[in-house]
């Protein structure tokens, strides 16, 4: 796999533009076996690259016309909220943590955000690539540097923590 220079901002050393989105390592039915989020709260559609040795994740939303956010937030010009890019991010790395058992039977939650930029407006029709690389792994907390990317273009950076907040059965009685 090529590595993307550090002068392009790109710190994973991961092309987003030379992955292979055809092969996921899972679809939508395997991340909603590890994640509670459902209907329009749903901002993965798949994860296509797992390495549990680096701690890197790198996963994606395909945003339709049909997005629940498409007709209210900047009608006309519908842009993807920042907030909802963030949430997306905050879903690859629950995902990650539970995959990886590390919350095993726990549900992982937002805890913070930091470091936050948007570089570049998202709309209805593109793929929001979402990359995450583990700067602290453990049972409790997980903490990624992450980003977002169209067309292997930046749209937006964070650091993003998320914190175990109980047993998943009793929250979501699955």
């Amino acid at each position: 796999m090529k590595t993307v220079p550090p002068e392009d901002g790109n710190d994973f050393e991961i092309d987003v533009t030379k992955l292979d989105f055809s092969q996921c390592v899972a679809d939508l039915d395997q991340i909603r076996t590890v994640n509670a989020q459902r209907f329009e709260m749903e901002m993965l559609t798949g994860v296509v690259l797992l390495d549990p040795v680096r701690h890197v994740i790198v996963g994606f939303k395909d945003l339709t016309e049909s997005e629940f956010w498409v007709r209210g937030h900047m009608p006309n010009y519908p842009l993807m909220p920042g907030v909802l890019m963030l949430e997306a991010a905050a879903q690859l790395v629950s995902f990650y943590g539970s995959s990886q058992k590390l919350v095993q039977g726990k549900l992982m939650g937002l805890a913070t955000i930091d470091e936050a930029r948007f570089l570049r407006r998202v709309v209805p029709g593109e793929r929001l690539v979402l990359l995450g690389r583990g700067v602290k792994v453990s049972r409790k907390l997980n903490r990624f540097r992450c980003a977002g990317y169209v067309n292997g273009e930046k749209a937006f950076e964070a650091v993003v923590t998320g914190v175990t907040l109980g047993d998943r059965k009793e929250m979501t009685g699955a």
